[in-house]
């Protein structure tokens, strides 16, 4: 009641005339709202109307212009005709979707249109584009059959038919909203009288209430004013007024006075029962029980705890003495215990003030009933109070609120309980004093007759002292020989720890050096093989035919064997690179759906040339994008399918990809990545023994001698493999038998963010493996480049050779200089060289290098070595590009391909290509044929 909005006599009276007029106001509005929505239907209607005329005019007139166009250029066979009808066949698709969506609420009209645009497409098909295509190619045959037939006129006939029928729909449906548009408004014109008899009929109404309520609230204050003034009136009862006027003030002052009167009345009553309960009591324990009991039911508590104040030298703590409702011995009410303002009651203590919460956290204890637990909903703390110190505190809790008269009660009845409360404990200090005292007495007694006893043992335990005390010298000579030994220990411990930190870094800096001895040497490796390569391959080709079969038969052998000779290099320094962690891993994405079309295209061959059939299987559940190292990765799967075509004579080599089963997953690989993919190489060829599944995993092994004097090899391929396939977070398994073929499978995991190694090598620890990991029986393949990799550069190629002239014309009298350290390479390329018609300058090092280039100024080519005495092949050509200013001048990086970025490291320092050694003569032939001709 107290919240509605007060109303006086005056305003209850201006209210009625206020509502009338708003009634009057808002006929006027909604009325004039009508209108006005009827005008913009209207408007709308007009608008709709236009647009869907104009729109079906103008898509009709493209069409007609597109006709025109098409006719005017099969009659004169001019392409300008052709404008107005390529305009207008881009123009009428606009103007069509436009009407298209303006009959958005039309799906019937909508289906006419689609009619429509069929139609015009059919048109432009049959009639429109294909007798334009008639005129170019100049088939008059087929223009004259064409015409003779022409459904172009039966197609225009039908599209004009179309969209006279379309507007006629229309017309008819812009009518029917105008008649509904006339019925609206006659409905209003009824709705306006409507309005003003019922604005009549309220005012009428408003008036009578009003007076009749007046009159009756004073009426019914009148006699309960009577009633509750009468000998016999019940002073409980109260005047109640449902209006919100001046009356209802009255009223409400006249309850307040009653309900004032009634409060002090229970306070006093209460006050009085509660003293006269606790009078007498001699026990602090049972002073709190029967106050907390008797104080919990006039505050209609469920719980509560009374805490009493204990001292002793260290501290001053608050002790609970009783609770109320403390039901469950498991786990009291309250703590047991509180010091000077720790928690609430701590604090109500220091500040010797009153809490009172009604916002209860959800963790606070619940109170328990016969039914169940429930959470209090409000918490009063109270301090007890004597001499202006707090002696205890008294903490309430209940279900409901604590009202402003249960806390007036509550702070009333403490004001004079701290006077009890200190009585209490003051009798019960004198008597504690007084037991004390007595027992003190017969232990006075009892330790004079101890003290004599003692004496007595005291002598005897002095005699045994001084043996003891002889004793533990001997011990703590014996501990100080035992403190110097472990003293010399830990210096040796300390000499070994230093010792094992030399050696280690010894390991790390013999490392280094056997990774720096093996690139040199594979340059020094390579710098012989490369002229033996270039001399027998020359000797191979017989060019001037003055060789005997047998004696090319022995440049083919030499060839070859440098060949083999260049591929046991480049394993050795793989297998070495990976050893000593210099092998850097790339994660990115590797797209799986060309996998298998590289594979057939690289190895078909292989497969034609031996007569096996070659088949590549991808399931469809395997992801298109994988995350891996692509370059490894391909490695690895062109190392597997080398070897199973060259230890297989007949039969096949199959190649198979698919998603690893959930069953052989481990929880560890599944932390791992969610994705692994299974690739299995099977082949029928001749099989190795279980005996030797752990040996050919092993550097330089093979299976058996046999197979190393038959089919050749290292023995390092699957040793690389497999260390690439640990670098992948994978691994290689094998099943094979003798005589029967082999299938190698290649796990690996996708891995967006690159390898977790601990989490890898717990899951390949855990991993349980069917079958032993083989030994590879291959040599490794060379790195292929990919498909699309391989054609670019093929296109390039092919390009560039197909504007090049002749090779005689090409390398005629051509200037080349090369700089080289080793007679060796310049006498094989000097003699390949010169043999094409080309002019030879050699430098033996960089400073002769630049010396000759600025002295000659018709050198076309330089053939740059990297690693030579005085001035390396890097700083000579940054000196000829930079300090010469010969940007123009080709130069042709030749080194061994030993170390990683050989060939960023050359581009940057200003070559314009790179070729690796040992060399290979027609890659260089076409090299030079490239640079020359440009």
């Amino acid at each position: 009641m107290g919240d509605k909005l007060k109303l006086g006599l005056r305003s209850k009276i201006t209210v009625g005339y206020i509502i009338i007029i708003v009634c009057l106001f808002a006929s006027v509005i909604i009325l004039n709202s009508q209108i006005r929505s009827l005008q913009q239907e209207r408007n709308n209607l007009i608008k709709y109307n236009t647009e869907v005329e104009t729109l079906t005019n103008n898509v009709e007139k493209y069409v007609m212009d597109m006709q025109a166009g098409q006719r005017g250029f099969i009659i004169t066979g001019n392409e300008s005709y052709l404008e107005p009808y390529y305009k207008a066949e881009e123009q009428w698709q606009l103007e069509f979707e436009q009407l298209y969506n303006l009959l958005k609420d039309k799906p019937n009209q909508q289906e006419k249109l689609a009619e429509v645009k069929g139609t015009i497409e059919v048109w432009m098909a049959e009639a429109g584009e294909r007798a334009i295509v008639f005129k170019r190619n100049n088939d008059d045959e087929s223009i004259q059959q064409f015409y003779a037939n022409d459904r172009g006129r039966e197609y225009m006939q039908s599209i004009r038919n179309q969209f006279n029928e379309f507007r006629e729909i229309e017309r008819d449906s812009a009518q029917n909203d105008a008649q509904k548009l006339d019925d609206r408004n006659n409905m209003l014109t009824i709705a306006l009288f409507g309005i003003l008899l019922f604005v009549s009929a309220i005012a009428i109404t408003m008036a009578s209430q009003i007076s009749k309520s007046i009159v009756k609230t004073v009426k019914d204050v009148t006699d309960t004013i009577k009633k509750i003034a009468s000998e016999n009136g019940d002073r409980k009862e109260r005047i109640v007024v449902t209006t919100n006027d001046e009356i209802r003030d009255l009223a409400d002052a006249t309850n307040e006075l009653l309900d004032n009167l009634e409060d002090r009345e229970w306070l006093q009553t209460s006050l009085a029962e509660t003293v006269t309960k606790y009078q007498g009591v001699g026990s602090i324990d049972k002073l709190a029980r029967v106050f907390m009991s008797e104080i919990s039911k006039l505050t209609n508590s469920s719980y509560g705890a009374f805490y009493v104040r204990e001292s002793n030298e260290q501290e001053t703590r608050f002790v609970k003495k009783a609770a109320f409702a403390d039901s469950n011995p498991e786990k009291e009410i309250g703590r047991e215990s509180f010091r000077l303002g720790q928690g609430l009651v701590g604090q109500c203590a220091l500040e010797s003030k009153a809490f009172v919460f009604n916002e209860i956290p959800n963790d606070y204890r619940f109170i328990s009933t016969g039914l169940g637990e429930v959470p209090p909903k409000s918490i009063f703390i109270v301090p007890i109070l004597f001499e202006g110190e707090v002696i205890a505190v008294l903490e309430l809790a209940t279900m409901s609120q604590y009202d402003k008269l249960q806390q007036q009660l509550v702070t009333q009845i403490v004001e004079t309980f701290g006077l009890s409360v200190n009585s209490v404990m003051g009798r019960m200090e004198i008597v504690r004093l007084l037991n004390e005292s007595r027992a003190m007495t017969e232990e006075l007694q009892a330790q004079s007759e101890e003290l004599q006893t003692q004496s007595e043992e005291l002598q005897t335990q002095s005699e045994e002292l001084q043996m003891q005390t002889e004793e533990l010298t001997q011990i703590n000579e014996q501990l100080e020989e035992r403190t110097k030994d472990a003293e010399a220990k830990t210096e040796e411990l300390e000499k070994i720890r230093q010792e094992l930190e030399d050696k280690a870094e010894q390991l790390t800096l013999h490392s280094n050096y056997k990774s720096e001895f093996l690139a040199n040497m594979s340059h020094e490796l390579r710098t012989p093989l490369n002229s033996i390569l270039i001399l027998s391959e020359m000797l191979s080709e017989n060019g001037k035919e003055n060789l005997t079969e047998d004696e090319v038969e022995f440049a083919r052998v030499i060839h070859s064997s440098g060949e083999d000779l260049l591929s046991l290099i480049n394993d050795i320094l793989d297998l070495s690179k990976v050893e000593a962690g210099k092998i850097d891993v790339l994660f990115e994405e590797v797209n799986l759906s060309e996998l298998p079309t590289q594979m057939d295209h690289i190895f078909s061959p292989v497969a034609q040339k031996k007569n096996l059939e070659f088949h590549v299987t991808k399931e469809q559940d395997v992801p298109d994008i994988f995350f891996t190292d692509e370059k490894r990765f391909q490695q690895i799967i062109k190392n597997l399918l080398s070897n199973a075509f060259k230890f297989t004579e007949k039969g096949s080599v199959d190649l198979s990809i698919k998603q690893l089963e959930a069953k052989k997953q481990t929880k560890q690989m599944q932390e791992i990545s969610k994705e692994w993919i299974e690739i299995s190489i099977t082949d029928t060829g001749i099989g190795i023994p279980k005996d030797k599944h752990d040996l050919i995993f092993e550097s330089f092994q093979q299976a058996d001698g046999a197979t190393v004097r038959k089919y050749g090899g290292t023995g390092l391929g699957l040793s690389i493999c497999r260390e690439f396939a640990n670098l992948l977070g994978g691994w290689i398994t094998l099943q094979s038998e003798e005589g029967l073929g082999s299938t190698f499978t290649l796990v690996v995991p996708s891995l967006p963010n690159g390898p977790i190694m601990e989490q890898i090598h717990l899951g390949l620890e855990e991993v349980a493996l069917t079958d032993h990991s083989v030994e590879e029986v291959q040599e490794v393949v060379e790195e292929h480049p990919t498909l699309e990799e391989q054609e670019q550069k093929i296109k390039a190629q092919e390009e560039k050779l197909e504007s090049l002239p002749e090779d005689a014309n090409v390398f005629s009298n051509k200037n080349v200089l090369i700089v080289d350290d080793d007679y060796r390479n310049i006498y094989a390329l000097k003699t390949a060289l010169e043999r094409r018609g080309i002019n030879i300058l050699v430098a033996k090092d960089g400073l002769e290098c630049l010396d000759i280039v600025q002295s000659n100024s018709e050198i076309d080519v330089v053939l740059m070595d990297i690693m030579m005495p005085n001035m390396d092949g890097y700083e000579t050509m940054s000196r000829i590009r930079n300090e010469l200013s010969l940007t123009e001048l080709p130069i042709i990086a030749l080194t061994a391909k030993a170390m990683k970025n050989d060939r960023d490291k050359c581009l940057e320092a200003g070559a314009s290509d790179y070729i690796s050694k040992p060399l290979n003569l027609d890659q260089l032939f076409s090299v030079l044929r490239v640079w020359l001709a440009s």
